[in-house]
């Protein structure tokens, strides 16, 4: 099964980078200029017509009530919209993870689960401390290495997604992250007498890493099809911004945690204001291929999706003024403002 995606460089990021990281190339000939001024341009006028509002994960799970309570009860995530089959929780301001009930969605729990969730946070040590108490199966210990670029440990979610979570330090290689992740609010949850999650534990940012066998051609489809920035890049894998606080991050998949698979059970997903704006750009694309041939309206969104050149699902969703999208709608209408 495939779905698919797009995204394009926002102009706001596009003037912070010049700021934060200066202009480099002010020496280069005018030719030169000329033709960066011309891209620039180009990504301005794509700007001017798509947006993203926020990231998206869909996960797919056999027992969708025992997934939904570790994600509130543990991790104390908020959840912004329940249909019943499918809940949507918020991570970070505009990071969101839905939880889907696999014998309904568009993946099934079979599928290999080809993709981690990064959860940003500038309180790891106390994130591994209430965990490792809480007896969640870690799958990397947390080593703090003094000079690294990132610290970290991984998690398994009760049906073995891999959660990781982590914290960027100030590094050469994340100087053009760092200035965004350091005007990011985080979320805590407010004490609740069913939450388990600490006072004072909060995540600020998500980067969904995706596992390819052709990492340079997949660069491509995001930079020049998608329109990413590449803000970080550790070689072998690549991050990019999408929204405020969502990040995509592409791996080698023969040097990740998971190895390429053909089948992925992950839907990432992109909420935008400009739904049909998206559909037209994308259907003339080669390189996207879509899964249905016009944008769907369904009860509470209207949606369409498509696959990236590896067959990850990427879908592109308007949420619908409706009683259960409400909380959410708020949430996506601070974003947007």
């Amino acid at each position: 099964m495939k779905t698919a995606h797009a995204l394009t460089g926002y102009r706001w990021l596009t003037f912070f980078l010049v700021l934060a990281v200066g202009w480099v190339g002010c020496g280069q000939q005018t030719t030169i200029q000329h033709e960066e001024e011309s891209r620039e341009e180009q990504k301005v006028e794509v700007t001017d017509r798509r947006d993203i509002i926020a990231n998206n994960a869909f996960f797919y799970y056999e027992d969708l009530e025992t997934a939904w309570r570790f994600y509130e009860d543990i991790l104390g995530l908020d959840t912004v919209a329940d249909y019943g089959f499918a809940k949507i929780l918020q991570i970070a301001p505009t990071s969101f993870l839905t939880l889907v009930d696999g014998k309904s969605g568009m993946h099934g729990v079979d599928e290999p689960k080809t993709v981690a969730i990064a959860l940003i946070t500038d309180e790891l040590d106390e994130w591994y401390q209430y965990l490792s108490a809480r007896d969640v199966e870690i799958r990397s210990e947390y080593n703090p290495v003094e000079g690294r670029p990132h610290h970290g440990f991984v998690v398994y979610d009760p049906e073995g997604y891999y959660l990781e979570f982590e914290r960027f330090n100030p590094h050469p290689e994340n100087e053009r992250l760092m200035p965004l992740l350091d005007q990011m609010e985080s979320i805590y949850r407010e004490p609740e007498p069913a939450v388990n999650r600490p006072e004072g534990l909060g995540f600020k940012a998500t980067v969904i890493w995706m596992y390819y066998k052709d990492l340079e051609g997949i660069q491509r489809f995001y930079e020049d099809v998608m329109g990413f920035d590449l803000v970080v890049d550790q070689g072998w894998a690549k991050i990019y911004p999408t929204s405020p606080s969502g990040f995509i991050g592409p791996v080698d998949g023969a040097k990740g945690m998971h190895s390429w698979t053909e089948d992925k059970a992950v839907t990432v997903s992109f909420l935008t204001e400009n739904v049909d704006n998206w559909f037209a750009y994308l259907k003339g694309q080669e390189t996207f291929e879509l899964r249905h041939q016009e944008v769907l309206e369904e009860s509470m969104v209207r949606v369409f999706v498509g696959y990236d050149p590896e067959g990850y699902f990427l879908e592109f969703d308007t949420f619908l003024e409706t009683e259960a999208n409400q909380e959410l709608l708020v949430l996506l209408k601070k974003t947007a403002r």
